[in-house]
């Protein structure tokens, strides 16, 4: 008996147990339910608020006449036109070595007398140098005197092959002062007066600048050295440092254009002449030569100058400069459809030219653009593509909306008014009059005005919005206070709820005034 006792016992125990822990487990999955809906709920609800983050979205706006000229909206026509760019770095103005000269014999012997006797003296062609002795053209004179007396000797002679041969040797002697680089008045001097000169003057080949000189007085010279070096300035050579990034665009004839402080407000006008190939590592650039004539020697080598290079580009679309609007990672250019009607499209500009940007994308030839009081539309842009609030909705939404309103549900329009008016930055009473479709006063709903702002990102301002609750006040109309928090366009979104029905919701905007 008492076995059987403890045995009941012992089942009704555990029969608690386990309908406790069942009780428990289901708790435990109830309560896990409930968090996952939570959680799921607020995330839909994280979902659909934009982030402000984001890249503001653009609608087309329309704007009165009035609107227009009260923020001073301008137009102008996209134009082909031929254009040119330009390309701007500094350089060096050096000696132009095609008008290079040297002096130098063609045999060895001693200087005598210098003339030219400074470096950077002005010599003209055929003004003597210097005078030298050989030895070897003295030789060479003798054996010219000599020719010239058996020609003379033979020239009496009845036999015309020793009279050939006198003048060919005469011819041969006359031909090796002539390759000693002798000049030929030299020579001619030698033949009249029959007299060995021993030292021979040299004079300058052309005219210019000397820029080297190592011609000195007793001086013993050999064929290969430089005695001077001459340099015709009147037209010289500037190196521009032009970086690899443009070389592309330039070719030979290009226009070019120097300035130099040393003499403000003129330019020389010059050309490209060739582009070295050759960029320097450091620096990565490369070397381009231009050529300038230099008639009154104002460029001097070694001076430092700013360099202008026109690159012309051919016929291309081109728009005003004002006309771009540089959105973040976007450019925007705003077309005129015409009444008002400005659409806002994203375009792609290359270099720019002058007054204007070459247009690469978006455009064509003739579309009317805006060019002034851009970043102002901009805002009206995105106070429309913020909610969407300003496009019309689709034909048949309204019908749809009205099968889906519970039955019973009163259609209800909805008029605000502001105090003061227009509505200012900081406080302000807003008030809202509900009325049925028949006009009579909608009275016991729950109204509540939303004031949003988009973010401004080139001004460095973030989205602004603010949610104003009304107060039934009888008679349809419904009243709270509010502050706005910045002067400007606001987009206002009015709900009002019957019975927990929405029974209007309306999107307009106001403009506050105040600063930003």
């Amino acid at each position: 008996m008492n076995y059987r006792k403890a045995f009941f016992a012992t089942a009704v125990i555990a029969a608690a147990l386990a309908a406790g822990l069942i009780y428990f487990w289901v708790q435990k999955r109830t309560g896990q339910s409930i968090s996952a809906q939570q959680a799921n709920s607020v995330a839909a609800e994280s979902a659909a608020e934009p982030s402000e983050s984001a890249a503001p979205n653009l609608s087309a706006v329309q704007l009165s006449p009035q609107r227009l000229q009260s923020i001073g909206v301008k137009f102008a026509q996209v134009r082909r036109e031929p254009v040119k760019d330009e390309v701007r770095v500094t350089g060096n103005v050096e000696v132009n070595e095609e008008r290079l000269a040297y002096v130098q014999t063609r045999f060895p012997g001693w200087i005598q007398k210098v003339f030219a006797d400074a470096t950077y003296q002005y010599v003209r062609k055929g003004q003597p140098l210097f005078t030298i002795y050989s030895q070897d053209l003295v030789s060479t004179e003798q054996e010219f005197l000599l020719a010239l007396k058996n020609r003379q000797t033979l020239a009496q002679s009845q036999t015309g092959h020793a009279a050939n041969e006198a003048d060919w040797l005469l011819d041969a002697a006359r031909q090796r002062l002539r390759q000693w680089n002798v000049p030929d008045s030299e020579i001619a001097s030698l033949e009249k007066t029959g007299e060995i000169r021993r030292d021979v003057t040299f004079a300058s080949p052309v005219s210019g600048y000397i820029t080297e000189r190592n011609a000195l007085p007793n001086q013993f010279v050999q064929p290969e050295t430089r005695l001077y070096t001459i340099a015709d300035l009147s037209q010289v050579w500037v190196y521009a440092q032009v970086f690899q990034t443009d070389v592309g665009r330039l070719k030979p004839r290009d226009l070019a254009a120097v300035s130099v402080d040393a003499y403000p407000g003129r330019q020389f006008r010059g050309r490209v002449q060739q582009i070295l190939p050759q960029v320097d590592a450091a620096t990565r650039t490369v070397r381009v030569r231009l050529v300038f004539d230099n008639p009154r020697l104002l460029l001097k080598p070694g001076m430092y100058v700013n360099v202008s290079l026109t690159v012309p580009i051919g016929t291309q679309l081109v728009i005003p400069a004002s006309s771009v609007l540089q959105s973040g990672t976007r450019q925007l250019a705003f077309v005129n459809h015409g009444n008002g009607y400005l659409e806002p499209r994203q375009i792609e500009v290359g270099p720019r030219v002058g007054d204007g940007y070459v247009v690469l994308k978006g455009l064509k030839q003739g579309d009317s653009i805006v060019t002034s009081a851009n970043f102002l539309i901009d805002s009206e842009a995105q106070l429309q593509a913020a909610a969407g609030a300003f496009v019309p909705p689709p034909p048949g939404a309204g019908a749809a909306a009205a099968m889906n309103r519970p039955a019973g549900a009163p259609q209800a329009n909805a008029e605000l008014t502001t105090d003061p008016s227009p509505p200012k930055k900081g406080s302000n009473i807003f008030r809202v009059k509900l009325t049925g479709a028949n006009g009579a006063p909608v009275s016991g709903a729950q109204v509540n005005v939303t004031f949003f702002m988009p973010a401004m990102p080139a001004m460095g301002m973030s989205a602004m919005k603010n949610t104003v609750d009304l107060t039934d006040k009888g008679n349809g109309i419904y009243e709270g206070k509010g502050d706005l928090g910045s002067g400007g366009t606001w987009q206002v979104t009015i709900v009002a709820r019957q019975n927990g029905t929405v029974i209007v919701s309306k999107q307009l905007s106001v403009n506050a005034t105040g600063g930003m």
